[in-house]
């Protein structure tokens, strides 16, 4: 209870800060106690501070209004807070609709992601290489902190890393993988390769990892098979 209540008055300062602890408590039914008391702690916790809001009527003498506004971890609090509900509404669209409808969800948000991205990927050509870098591109435009780098480079192994080091549904991701797997598949339709996830931060790692495959280019100088018969083949003389 202590926590949903200090919840309701970190969003009521969110929504009408700068607010003072007697304008919270009439917001919310409580008493300016106890809003004080939920106040200093998220203020110790440095998810509030305190500005001082001027006095008017019958106050515009004396001491200024103590009125509080989020800081900026308060707004990232907030944040994981959506986070929360929007676990919770996918819970309640696979208890009620089955999984599909969570798959079909993460189908759709990957699909809206990838019309975001276009413009980079069609100025970008056909090489996959540059395809690679213009998706981390657009991913680092959509806030996904992306870059790309090749990998393997002259090897049958050559390929490009995919690096994300945010994702904004992380959290919630590791509960519904389907919103990794629905973005690995839009990668892999955007970029015309099958691509691999090595690492997640849905999973714990600190950086979401995808391995794009290049195409196998025959290296300069380097034989190739014959078409004609096996010059091997025993005279049948």
């Amino acid at each position: 209870m202590e926590t949903r209540t200090r919840d309701r008055v970190k969003q009521a300062v969110s929504e009408h800060g700068p607010i003072t602890a007697a304008e919270l408590a009439g917001r919310l039914g409580l008493t300016p106690a106890a809003v004080r008391r939920h106040l200093d702690c998220l203020a110790d916790a440095g998810l509030l501070e305190e500005h001082e809001k001027a006095a008017t009527g019958a106050r515009r003498r004396g001491r200024p209004a103590r009125a509080y506004v989020l800081t900026e971890a308060g707004h990232t609090d907030l944040r994981e807070d959506y986070d929360s509900l929007a676990a919770d509404v996918l819970r309640f669209l696979a208890e009620h609709a089955g999984s599909g409808a969570v798959t079909a969800y993460a189908q759709q948000r990957a699909r809206e992601l990838a019309e975001r991205l276009a413009r980079e990927l069609d100025a970008a050509g056909d090489d996959i290489g540059d395809r690679t870098a213009a998706l981390a591109a657009g991913l680092r435009r959509e806030g996904y902190a992306a870059s790309a780098r090749p990998v393997a480079t002259g090897t049958p192994l050559a390929g490009v890393q995919l690096c994300q080091g945010h994702c904004p549904v992380r959290d919630v991701a590791a509960e519904f993988p389907q919103l990794c797997e629905a973005e690995a598949e839009m990668f892999s339709d955007v970029l015309g390769v099958h691509v691999q996830r090595l690492a997640s931060l849905a999973h714990g790692e600190h950086v979401c990892t995808t391995f794009v495959p290049l195409p196998d280019v025959p290296r300069a100088g380097a034989s190739t098979p014959s078409t004609s018969p096996d010059s091997t083949e025993r005279d049948p003389r």
